[in-house]
């Protein structure tokens, strides 16, 4: 029988893709050593149907498209240095579409230090937005997702759960300019919280969660090459999320499944917290272990399976 993309879903074709390239290293951000200094590059592709709910304006389809790149940026402990877009766009957009969209990607870089600095126009049967961002960071800053140890603390930016419950308003309820909606449809890159935590000295590895708590968590563990143990009560979920959420159990799902809160999720060593907590609002949410994925509730644990935000799966 012939295997199809669909069998192994987002995370085993990557695993497949980098044995035949011969990456080894797991990081939001592509690394090259210039001097002094690492320059770090990432790329995201996004889709009008996969990836902008029918609510997304074209400035929201712009902005977004930068936010993505440059939450990996953040995830490295970089600054920006800029952003290329290529954009391949149905022969039949309106010309004012195009103006809002391109106004979304230079207001997004421009918000955070940076510019759009060229890129590539085409035409396509669907609106393909194709990002990439160049960021720098000093050797001894740099963050990976590789470098916790058992009895780090395990932190997070933000609160989680506000990206999956905004969508659940855009789709089920047509609800397009709520708080949590603006939360999924302008995600805000945590760069200047990245760059500060960088210089505290105190975090030991980061990744961005833009897939979900549950495999964030798993990919941080993998790299890392130990488990995680969080617990429930702690993970920092806003009063909307709350009020959103149908039950208690729907609400621990968004924040652990749905992804796209590109909030920072990050290990740090038990004696830099007091470092860490001046260089960001974060919340403590865990510890690392030896080994496994685990969530604590109620004083049980059980293990936290990597499900979340995959491209190839429903």
């Amino acid at each position: 029988m012939t295997r199809k993309c669909a069998d192994l879903g987002e995370r085993q074709l990557v695993r497949k893709i980098t044995k035949i390239l011969g990456i080894t290293e797991k990081d939001d951000c592509a690394v090259l050593d210039a001097g002094d200094r690492y320059l770090v590059w990432t790329t995201d592709m996004l889709h009008r149907e996969t990836d902008f709910p029918p609510a997304a304006t074209p400035w929201q389809m712009g902005w977004m498209t930068a936010a993505v790149n440059l939450s990996d940026l953040a995830a490295m402990g970089a600054e920006p240095l800029g952003l290329l877009v290529a954009v391949g766009v149905p022969p039949d957009a309106e010309i004012g579409f195009l103006d809002e969209l391109f106004s979304g990607l230079r207001d997004c870089a421009r918000r955070y230090g940076t510019e759009i600095l060229g890129g590539d126009l085409d035409s396509h049967r669907e609106l393909t937005l194709t990002g990439s961002a160049l960021g720098q960071v000093e050797k001894d800053l740099i963050l990976r997702r590789r470098g916790a140890h058992p009895g780090d603390l395990v932190c997070t930016t933000g609160s989680l759960g506000s990206a999956g419950a905004g969508l659940r308003q855009v789709l089920d309820q047509g609800l397009a300019k709520t708080e949590l909606a603006k939360r999924l449809l302008e995600p805000v890159p945590r760069l200047v919280e990245g760059r500060a935590l960088a210089r505290s000295g105190a975090v030991t590895a980061m990744m961005d969660n833009s897939d979900g708590l549950a495999l964030s968590l798993s990919d941080l563990a993998e790299a890392s090459g130990l488990g995680f143990v969080v617990r429930e009560d702690l993970i920092p979920v806003s009063a909307e999320v709350e009020e959103a959420a149908k039950t208690g159990e729907d609400m621990i799902g968004l924040v652990l499944h749905a992804g796209g809160d590109f909030e920072l999720l990050f290990s740090v060593r038990p004696d830099g917290i007091e470092a860490a907590r001046e260089a960001c609002d974060l919340t403590v949410i865990g510890v690392a272990v030896e080994e496994g994925v685990w969530i604590e509730s109620g004083g049980i644990m059980r293990p936290l399976l990597p499900k979340g935000y995959e491209h190839f799966r429903p």
